[in-house]
């Protein structure tokens, strides 16, 4: 396996075990309840992540020496198949603020459980979503409902960005509040996604 992370040495046993092979996939890792404190680690076993700025701003703090200014970054990442992070980063420099949110968010990744849910669909693929999901970051409440195959994202630019970097790729979203706030409106995507984990699925649409 090719790592993508050359020279790298694993400061906790987790990353130990990911280097020695013991540990192979993601699904290892949230199936035992580890912690990823190491965002090598993800980029070992998903050496196809993606990453985007979704926004960067200036932020000012009044401090005895005057006003000190600094930049603040949101980055998502994902594999678009099931994994996807969220992370904010902040620094004098603007590259230095992506750098700190990419490594943020390489730590808040997550599995994102997909399906068919949609009563017009039916085709059984992982395209959109299994059931309807909700999420809520600050002011915003967002939720995703399956959607059927084709329909595509119907979504706002931010959100839409989290989704494709899921996986997802046919959804209706309805969302509540203040969606201007940027960091807002995509954590309550995210929160939405990471809560898919959280659905018990009735008897009625196991497969298997």
């Amino acid at each position: 396996m090719s790592t993508g992370v050359e020279g790298w040495v694993p400061r906790t046993e987790l990353g130990r075990m990911v280097l020695e092979g013991k540990i192979t996939s993601m699904e290892q890792i949230f199936q035992n309840h580890l912690k990823i404190t190491e965002p090598e680690i993800v980029d070992y076993l998903l050496p196809g992540l993606e990453q985007e700025v979704i926004d960067v701003k200036i932020v000012q703090r009044q401090t005895d020496a005057g006003e000190k200014t600094r930049f603040k970054a949101i980055v998502v990442v994902g594999n678009r198949d099931g994994y996807v992070g969220l992370g904010t980063g902040k620094a004098v420099h603007v590259v230095s603020a992506i750098e700190k949110a990419i490594r943020a968010a390489k730590l808040n990744i997550i599995p994102v459980r997909r399906g068919c849910g949609s009563w017009e669909c039916g085709c059984g693929e992982p395209h959109s979503m299994s059931t309807i999901t909700g999420g809520k970051w600050g002011s915003v409440k967002l939720y995703i409902l399956p959607g059927p195959r084709g329909l595509g994202i119907v979504a706002g630019e931010v959100p839409k960005r989290l989704l494709e970097l899921a996986g997802v790729r046919d959804c209706w979203t309805r969302s509540f509040g203040e969606t201007r706030t940027t960091l807002s409106f995509v954590g309550a995507t995210y929160m939405a996604l990471r809560n898919t984990n959280k659905i018990v699925m009735p008897e009625m649409w196991r497969v298997g």
